[in-house]
């Protein structure tokens, strides 16, 4: 249909006006032999004649006003949503080149709901359709007269207003679309937790883009919200699109690398805070890049995520590093896992296969999780710790003291370990809040029987102060950077020369 609409000029009305046109000339052709023709002696004024002139014009004005009323009514299918019933993309393109002159300035969001997914995966798509319904009337409601909403397809909508004041107004709509999601979405008796997060374009004058430049750089903007933590919208800045082309880069060096074994495993002690003695290892992912240039974890792991890549990097490190830890006798390994990990439902099997594989016992290994795992699927999260805590597996807490993480958070999940923020424990040394909340901390994990372990410690004055505040382990340069596993091992068996030493003056 799209590609004869283009062939009669793009109007829907030609559907109706085009037919009509030709049998009104087939008519008038046929009228006018009857004038020129003198073999037919029919008068024109005969009742045969004006009746079927007569017919033919009621005909065509009653086929014409249901033929426009029909076709305007396909032409809304056409720009409709069938699911949430608001306008679609198209609509959206048609709208801005409607209404949108180049002085007026135009302002476009996107918008990416956050865990949708996951509702898809845990609830079917039923519950998922309804949620759509719900997150379009919410949406169609705060944009009221102001602006106009549309469902692009899937899990997306996009907000486009155009006028003096257009980016402002976007900008609050969005937000307080945001603010939304701070509460669960009722449907049926279910509570769904998601969230949203979104990228705002704007142009005007002489730099007014199109429909489709502006949701581009609106995409870019939005996977940006998401890479910072979800929740929140970000304005598109040039320097956006930069960014993406060294992120696709690096993910196309990965993919290589993955495949080219570029990839090894780091490990940093943490130690007794009582004796100093090393009692675990952390696991830390290094990059051998061909070229040499050095690239932290901090820059690649979260391209990777984005990416879909941490999934079999992750799993790498796990099985390379159950094999490396195997030697080193009582030791708790610990290893990071990705907020995508825990997503994947195959993750408790792959993690059942490497622990089987390796033979590797189950209750020394820890794995470090993030608040960002737990927070927009707590069911899902749950679930899958009880899978993993059911192979013997600890769970600890990262990074505690950088979020939202509250005391009915923990003993929700009962977390094995609760590890502090490098920040917590600095911060403690020199503001009295922040020591206050480091030793509540403390307490609270001791209640529910939970191990305390002190990050980033470099400094003598901060490894006293998490040794006096109730830390179990410490872990920093103070004591050990992160080193290879031969590195450990020769560690290891100095620590043990040591106590066999202690053990014969004894």
């Amino acid at each position: 249909m799209r590609k004869y609409l283009k062939q009669l000029g793009g109007s829907t009305q030609s559907l109706v006006f085009t037919p009509l046109i030709v049998l009104t000339l087939i008519f008038g052709a046929l009228a006018l032999l009857l004038v020129i023709n003198d073999a037919i002696s029919i008068p024109l004024t005969s009742p045969l004649i004006l009746g079927g002139t007569l017919a033919f014009v009621i005909a065509a004005l009653v086929f014409a006003r249901l033929g426009a009323v029909y076709v305007g009514h396909l032409e809304r299918l056409v720009m409709t949503d069938s699911l949430s019933l608001l306008p679609n993309r198209r609509a959206l393109h048609i709208d801005v080149q409607r209404h949108g002159t180049k002085d007026s300035e135009l302002a476009i969001a996107l918008i990416d709901l956050d865990g949708f997914k996951l509702v898809n995966d845990q609830y079917g798509h039923n519950v998922g359709d309804q949620v759509i319904k719900n997150c379009a009337a919410m949406l169609a409601d705060l944009c009221g007269d102001d602006a106009r909403c549309y469902r692009l397809g899937g899990d997306e909508f996009a907000i486009a207003m155009t006028g003096s004041l257009a980016g402002t107004i976007v900008e609050g709509i969005s937000r307080s679309f945001i603010d939304l999601f701070k509460k669960p979405i009722i449907v049926d008796d279910r509570r769904i937790v998601i969230g949203a997060s979104i990228g705002i374009s704007c142009s005007r004058g002489e730099d007014r883009q199109n429909s489709s430049e502006l949701l581009r750089r609106s995409d870019v903007a939005m996977y940006t919200s998401k890479r910072n933590g979800k929740m929140r919208c970000t304005w598109y800045q040039p320097e956006f699109d930069r960014n993406r082309e060294v992120a696709q880069k690096i993910d196309g060096e990965m993919r290589r690398a993955l495949s080219n074994d570029e990839f090894y495993v780091h490990y940093q002690p943490l130690v007794c805070a009582k004796t100093s003695k090393i009692v675990a290892v952390e696991s830390l992912l290094r990059w051998a890049r061909p070229d040499g240039q050095s690239m932290g974890p901090d820059v690649f792991i979260p391209i990777a995520e984005e990416s879909g890549l941490i999934n079999p990097i992750g799993l790498k490190v796990l099985r390379q590093a159950c094999n490396d830890a195997l030697a080193w006798d009582d030791i708790t390994l610990s290893v990071n896992i990705s907020p995508a990990q825990l997503r994947d439902v195959e993750f408790p099997i792959q993690l059942g296969q490497i622990l089987e594989e390796t033979g590797f016992p189950a209750e020394r290994l820890e794995l470090e999780i993030t608040e960002t795992c737990l927070v927009l699927d707590p069911v899902l999260a749950e679930r899958t710790l009880d899978v993993i805590r059911g192979f013997g597996v600890n769970i600890a807490l990262d990074d505690f003291g950088t979020g939202y993480a509250s005391i009915g958070f923990l003993r929700m999940f009962r977390f094995e370990k609760l590890k502090l923020d490098r920040s917590l424990v600095v911060d403690a040394g020199e503001d009295e809040g922040s020591r206050a909340m480091m030793i509540s901390s403390i307490s609270v994990a001791r209640a529910l029987n939970m191990a305390v372990t002190a990050e980033g410690v470099e400094t003598q004055q901060q490894a006293d102060l998490a040794r006096i505040a109730g830390c179990d382990h410490i872990q920093g340069w103070l004591f050990f950077k992160a080193m290879p596993p031969d590195e450990i091992t020769h560690h290891l068996n100095q620590q043990n020369a040591q106590n066999d030493q202690t053990k014969l003056i004894g």
